[in-house]
């Protein structure tokens, strides 16, 4: 099948996009869920903003930042010899924007479900703040962290908007799977975008329903 260029570009896409985002979601929601800081609602309001702005519109202005006049645009053209823009790293940055939520928000409410009594008594035991998040919050967050693992490669593999505004349609450099299926609409082969689109409604019914599953079991919910 001619579509699997873009298949294992989006996998590859989707699995280094995730990877990065659980990098960044466990301290920043560890940080949101108990922090008392004024600016907090601030914070919140920013990660969560990719989920109501508007693809086309966070694509756009990703693609100002990634000229190579701009500053981050800029920095990677003098360190690689490449534009950002219309590359697989400029995907992978417009994805951990644009999947942030996706990642930071199940965090955040497993750490906000742990106890704080549990945490006191291990303080009480001799525990610093350090040993008291990697032994104890942590481990007792960890279907939060499934979870945002789960629907960050889940997003990242649907993308569209964002990522034609950032890579365009580059054959086997930056056409993934939702750009496939646009392609194929394009060219009127619709075999090719019934096969594609009914693969990626599969996958999403899959991973909502392990993920419903999976919370239940676990006494709590996440999406």
């Amino acid at each position: 099948m001619s579509a699997w260029p873009a298949i294992w570009l989006t996998l590859q896409l989707a699995a280094v996009t995730t990877a990065i985002l659980m990098v960044i979601a466990l301290p920043l929601g560890w940080w949101l869920a108990t922090t008392r800081a004024r600016s907090r609602p601030f914070f919140e309001a920013v990660t969560t903003l990719p989920l109501v702005l508007p693809p086309t519109v966070l694509g756009f202005y990703l693609l100002v930042l990634m000229r190579p006049d701009a500053p981050l645009g800029g920095l990677f053209l003098s360190a690689t010899g490449e534009t950002l823009a219309f590359s697989f790293t400029g995907l992978v940055v417009a994805s951990v924007v644009y999947s942030l939520p996706f990642a930071v928000q199940p965090m955040q409410t497993a750490f906000r479900a742990v106890p704080q009594t549990t945490l006191d008594a291990a303080r009480m035991l001799g525990a610093s703040p350090r040993d008291a998040f990697f032994s104890v919050s942590l481990p007792m967050a960890s279907r939060g962290a499934v979870t945002a693992a789960v629907l960050s490669f889940a997003h990242t593999v649907g993308e569209f908007g964002v990522v034609l505004m950032v890579g365009g349609n580059i054959p086997g450099k930056t056409r993934v799977i939702s750009i496939e299926i646009f392609s194929a609409v394009e060219t009127l082969d619709y075999a090719t975008a019934h096969l594609l689109s009914a693969w990626l409604l599969i996958l999403s019914l899959i991973v909502l329903t392990l993920v419903y599953v999976f919370n239940r079991r676990g006494g709590s919910r996440f999406v």
